[in-house]
């Protein structure tokens, strides 16, 4: 987990990354539209719109959530899903509602596009972050922490 604010924009960005193109891949196949120009065409657009639900509305919620559960915050790893896991639901929650109203607008059928997209973003969503994501970034950010371009600095 992320020890510095230099540390938690990196861990941040590249989580946020990882979901949104991997989220946005799974959503094209599942409406048979994907190919590499609609990934890319809406991966911008869709990486700003997550970094900043996760940053300015879910990350502080999903944390005071997390720490409030009943789990050993003594063991890292009941504390990394705790924090995953509800940062995960308050995503899908807003991300899902993104997604329906790029691809169909504020229709009638909003609300039932919308359960329907959150289950099956869910059912996606908390298992790549928790078995692939998650770990992956964590790598990433132990090995960019051993190679010390991550150190806060007083400049």
């Amino acid at each position: 987990m992320p020890q510095n604010k230099k540390e938690g924009i990196f861990f941040t960005t590249i989580v946020c990354f990882s979901m949104v193109i991997s989220m946005s891949a799974y959503n094209l196949l599942l409406h048979g539209q994907f190919s590499l120009s609609n990934l890319f065409g809406g991966l911008v657009p869709g990486f700003i719109v997550a970094f900043i639900f996760d940053v300015l509305v879910v990350s502080s919620p999903a944390k005071k959530i997390a720490f409030s559960l009943p789990v050993n915050k003594e063991k890292k790893i009941q504390l990394i899903i705790a924090v995953s896991s509800c940062m995960v639901l308050g995503m899908v929650f807003f991300m899902s509602m993104y997604g329906v109203f790029m691809q169909f607008g504020f229709t009638e059928n909003f609300l039932r596009y919308y359960v329907d997209a959150f289950a099956k973003n869910l059912i996606m969503a908390l298992p790549l972050q928790l078995l692939l994501v998650g770990p992956l970034c964590r790598m990433i950010l132990s090995m960019s922490r051993q190679s010390n371009w991550l150190k806060e600095t007083n400049d």
